[in-house]
């Protein structure tokens, strides 16, 4: 009985809901509201679940044909499959790290001159995923995990996006918002790349960004469910095909795994199998992450009146489209390089661009480049980012990959900066 209620506590589903509950009495909502908010949360984390399997399911399929054609081990920067396969393992420690570090952000944000409110909270649990996982692998204690950790995300939370928030002012024309995406250092040093090859006041920008009449096909990446469907289905056929070329045990392993399925079809079938559990994960996430950040927004209204919100790179799409779509052609074109890199140096890990990150990622840092930049900006911007979320990952995998999350990682430029240098200063206590 007692072991069966301590599983239960561990629960993430039950402790999100928790949070939310708690979340919501301290703003005094109604019962019908504070039910409604706790129920939202536990079933959207289970949703959450759900879509994780899925994706899950089909990632591992890929990586053990990937390995078999090409004798590497493949793995994809899918922040969204690393933390399923954390929350999994690690939920407890990931859930209070997230929740110390929402309330250490409106500490941070009410005592210092970061004033920044961290209001994308999926992030907040990407980083609260890399945080934990690094305490952990170094042999942190659950307490300083939980404690020490939560307090580092909520002064990234705060004090990131003022790195950023220059060239979100020029952007935007305003004070009023921040940037809330954990690749702030990259968005940051692609701005500054702008600023190199556009003048500082965009002097010799040439050709701005908004002339340009892109192709009317290119749009299609826009929907973020459609690019992680045409991705995946491309990198299906590469290693199924990869497979069938070299035969023997490897062709073998396409016609056991395709089943009752025709073998050259069934890439096609696993590829939107993949597309379609990121959109239940995505809608999970996004279910119970809003209901929490909800109940932290309010708090902060009420008590840190200057605060700013830091809110997702979508928010500033509008203000230069065509450099969304040029930064996410120079991001897939930064990804392959630094696949390339690793390739030809035998890496034992081959790290493999997802679609969602260079678009979103790749995309934001086009805009950031472009302010300045122009074209050449919004290219270079989106490059950097490419192979940055990419490259950067391989750093911290091998620890990652010790703790069983494997074949996935967490490509964002921030939680592989900070996360690098946690680990050292960790290590040497270790």
């Amino acid at each position: 009985m007692l072991n069966a209620l301590v599983a239960q506590v561990r629960d993430t589903a039950l402790i999100m809901g928790i949070i939310a509950l708690i979340g919501l009495l301290l703003q005094k909502k109604s019962a019908k509201d504070t039910i409604n908010g706790v129920v939202k949360t536990v079933v959207g984390f289970m949703i959450f679940n759900i879509g994780s399997g899925a994706m899950s399911g089909v990632v591992n399929t890929f990586m053990s044909l990937f390995q078999a054609g090409f004798g590497i081990t493949g793995v994809t920067t899918q922040v969204e499959i690393a933390t399923a396969l954390a929350l999994d393992t690690y939920g407890t420690e990931v859930a209070l790290c997230m929740v110390v570090g929402f309330a250490a952000n409106l500490v941070f944000a009410k005592f210092t001159k970061f004033k920044a409110i961290f209001l994308t909270g999926q992030h907040f649990l990407y980083f609260a995923c890399v945080i934990a996982l690094v305490f952990i692998a170094n042999g942190a204690p659950a307490a300083v995990t939980i404690l020490v950790g939560g307090i580092i995300l909520g002064f990234c939370g705060a004090a990131l996006p003022t790195i950023a928030q220059p060239f979100m002012n020029k952007l935007t024309g305003s004070d009023d918002i921040a940037m809330g995406h954990f690749n702030l250092i990259g968005y940051t040093l692609a701005g500054y790349i702008g600023k190199l090859v556009g003048g500082k006041n965009g002097e010799h920008k040439g050709k701005d960004v908004s002339e340009l009449d892109l192709p009317g096909w290119l749009g299609l990446f826009r929907d973020f469910v459609f690019s992680v469907a045409l991705f995946m289905v491309v990198l299906f056929y590469v290693a199924v095909i990869a497979c069938a070329v070299k035969g023997g045990d490897a062709f073998e392993l396409v016609q056991t795994s395709s089943g009752n399925d025709i073998w050259f079809i069934w890439p096609l079938i696993e590829g939107l199998q993949f597309a379609a559990g990121m959109s239940v994960l995505i809608y999970g996430v996004r279910q119970f992450i809003a209901e929490i950040t909800a109940a932290f927004v309010g708090i902060s209204e009420k008590w840190i009146p200057n605060s700013k919100p830091a809110v997702d790179c979508p928010a500033v799409f509008p203000f230069a489209p065509n450099a969304v779509l040029l930064g996410f052609v120079g991001a897939v074109a930064g990804g392959l390089i630094a696949t390339g890199i690793m390739v030809a140096t035998h890496s034992e890990t081959i790290m493999i661009p997802a679609a969602g990150i260079c678009f979103f990622s790749g995309g934001t840092g086009g805009v950031f480049g472009s302010i300045y930049g122009g074209v050449k900006g919004a290219l270079l911007g989106g490059l950097l980012l490419g192979f940055c979320t990419t490259m950067l990952p391989l750093i911290l995998y091998p620890a990652f990959a010790a703790l069983g999350i494997a074949g996935a990682s967490f490509p964002n430029v921030d939680y592989n900066v900070v996360g690098c240098v946690l680990n050292f200063i960790l290590g040497l206590f270790h």
